[in-house]
């Protein structure tokens, strides 16, 4: 079970194939502002802001990937995340990584269900999100 970002790039590592990690940073917005309204769930929009793909080797930290991002833009709340794995020990490339992440991003402008990915906030809590 992936419990936090480092439980994540450390079954990354340890794949039979090598893998890419799929990262979508995204800004949810809406929801009430009246604390009284707030409850567990919460409702508004999620907007894809940014993509980027890294081979989990490539990421020292979530602190550093978090400073990283916000060197781009600091519009974000959430990174929803996805491996894709490589083939005949070859890791996939960045070519091979655009049409997943385009995938995931227009399935977050699409409304899609995103249990199936690794959703985590800017503080490395999980998210879930249905």
């Amino acid at each position: 079970m992936i419990a936090n970002f480092s439980d994540l790039l450390e079954i990354s590592v340890s794949q039979d194939q090598p893998q890419r990690l799929l990262m979508l940073f995204a800004n949810a917005d809406g929801g009430s502002s009246n604390p009284k309204k707030q409850r567990k769930q919460q409702h508004g929009a999620i907007s894809p802001v940014m993509c980027v793909d890294k081979l989990p080797e490539e990421i020292e930290s979530f602190k550093a990937l978090v400073a990283e991002a916000d060197n781009i833009s600091k519009e974000w709340n959430f990174i929803i995340i996805a491996g894709l794995s490589g083939e005949n020990g070859a890791a996939p490339t960045t070519e091979d990584a655009d049409p997943y992440l385009n995938q995931m991003a227009n399935g977050l402008k699409m409304g899609e269900d995103l249990s199936r990915y690794l959703i985590f906030d800017r503080d490395e809590n999980p998210i879930v999100m249905q």
